[in-house]
């Protein structure tokens, strides 16, 4: 069984992005401060989503 794979550039971005939730600076879209490491994680995936890097598809349902 593999594993899904995320690139190079993808991890560096949901990195980035966890830096941020640490340090307690990270915003959602409607401008709250996000307190959920998943949803920083969310928050990641879905701008490295945006800049074309290889993410794996949402699940469907």
């Amino acid at each position: 069984m593999s594993k899904t794979k995320y690139s190079e550039k993808a991890q560096d971005k949901v990195g980035k992005v966890m830096h941020e939730f640490k340090e307690g600076k990270l915003k959602s879209s409607s401008g709250k401060k996000v307190t959920s490491r998943k949803q920083a994680v969310a928050i990641g995936i879905s701008e490295a989503r945006e800049k074309g890097l290889k993410v794996p598809a949402k699940k469907k349902k």
